[in-house]
């Protein structure tokens, strides 16, 4: 795209009722960015799946402390949202899981 940006396309696995929020269990998002970072995927999936910003996001529009996020497999922190992501790259979310 001469001048504009490139949408590079993100694959989320979500897990629990964020799957059932989102209506599926892989959702695939357009990230308007080059260089996509954990956070531009989760503005573009929040963007496309509002109902999931009231589960995933804390009141200042942070993600919520009780949310796991995984690239590769890996925990990402809230601190580390800017981690640099790529195609093919695995995103995965979901709730805490509590049992007893």
């Amino acid at each position: 795209m001469p001048g504009g940006r490139r949408r590079s396309g993100m694959e989320w696995q979500l897990f629990a009722d964020l799957s059932e929020v989102a209506g599926d269990d892989t959702v695939t998002v357009a990230v308007p960015t080059d260089d996509p970072t954990v956070q531009d995927a989760l503005d573009a999936l929040v963007a496309d799946y509002p109902a999931l910003g009231d589960r995933v996001l804390a009141a200042d529009g942070s993600l919520a402390a009780h949310v796991n996020v995984l690239v590769n497999g890996v925990t990402v922190d809230a601190d580390d949202l800017d981690t640099a992501i790529a195609a093919g790259d695995e995103l995965a979310m979901f709730p805490p899981v509590s049992g007893g």
